[in-house]
């Protein structure tokens, strides 16, 4: 864990294969930036995923969190959440909300059991309609998002925690639902960058688009250089331990697939090509008809005993 105590313009999106994200105000950007969190920083070394607490010393949000899954052997269990009720109770935070930056095909959310037990609102982005679609294929049984998730979120809509602002700002590419969250100085981005030496997300899950996800990160790296921005993933390469924390200049100075001087035609043909090499997730057949419900996991049968499913030849 650590702990990091301490967002103007806005480059449109095209509608090559995505959608038009809004424009910001001004203002809103104004008042969001006088208001810099407080935030807590939680690593599972078994996916990579980041989970953070972001509060202002009374309220929080709880983003990403991860509900433990061992795909040998088919158990679940709470031991990362565990660390984040923790750290909640022990500060005396109340959530407000359970937010997920998009339907993770990495691990399952634990957002369901953290509302069970801390309280709190399950949200994510409004385009999570086009996901479910795009898996209603092989998930036709999942339910539909509006019954599942508290609030879905529009592009560009604020949120309150407390004496904070959230703004949800719309980054599809890597899948249509993405949001980052920009908190004050802060922006929680999702799976649209890593760490400056790994790069960007990938682009081939349905309804990604390279294109799309370059104007969503060209976006996101227009805001002031000292901008904090906090990782969903990092796999860090072999001698460099987990890092998660960047800001727009790093990130506009090194990253390896998005430096300045990358034109969007470089990157989508360097994309395409990395994405053709890529393996499926390992746990990403469980993972998003868990996720695309909200984290809900399915109904136990007459045994007793839940069951998830798995497409055989699919994809």
């Amino acid at each position: 864990m650590l702990r990091t105590d301490r967002a103007d313009n806005n480059v449109p999106l095209s509608k090559t294969c995505g959608r038009r994200s809004n424009a910001v105000s001004d203002i809103n950007f104004i008042i969001m930036s006088a208001m810099n969190p407080q935030i807590q920083a939680f690593f599972d070394a078994a996916t990579g995923t980041v989970t953070y607490v972001v509060h202002d010393g009374r309220d929080c949000a709880i983003i990403d969190p991860v509900l433990d899954y061992d795909p040998r052997s088919g158990r679940t269990a709470t031991t990362s959440a565990d660390a984040v009720v923790a750290f909640v109770r022990d500060h005396g935070l109340t959530p407000v909300w359970l937010l997920e930056t998009h339907a993770h095909a990495d691990h399952l959310s634990a957002a369901p059991y953290l509302k069970q037990v801390l309280g709190g609102r399950i949200a994510i982005g409004s385009h999570i309609a086009d996901v479910q679609q795009a898996f209603a294929r092989v998930f036709p049984q999942a339910p539909g998002v509006r019954r599942e998730f508290d609030h879905l979120i529009a592009p560009d809509e604020v949120l309150t925690i407390g004496t904070l602002q959230l703004q949800a700002l719309h980054v599809p590419g890597h899948t249509p639902a993405d949001l980052a969250y920009r908190i004050g100085d802060a922006v929680f981005v999702g799976d649209t960058l890593f760490m400056p030496d790994v790069g960007s997300a990938r682009c081939d899950f349905p309804g990604g688009c390279a294109a799309t996800l370059y104007r969503s990160v060209r976006r996101l790296l227009a805001l002031p250089p000292a901008t904090r921005l906090f990782m969903c993933h990092d796999y860090p390469p072999a001698g460099r331990p987990a890092r998660w924390e960047t800001t727009v200049a790093e990130q506009r100075a090194h990253n390896i697939h998005m430096h300045d001087g990358v034109t969007e035609q470089q990157f989508v043909e360097m994309r395409t090509r990395r994405d053709a090499t890529l393996p499926m997730p390992v746990l990403i057949l469980p993972a998003i008809q868990v996720n695309i419900s909200a984290g809900q996991l399915p109904e136990a049968e007459a045994n007793g005993v839940r069951y998830l499913k798995i497409p055989l030849d699919a994809f």
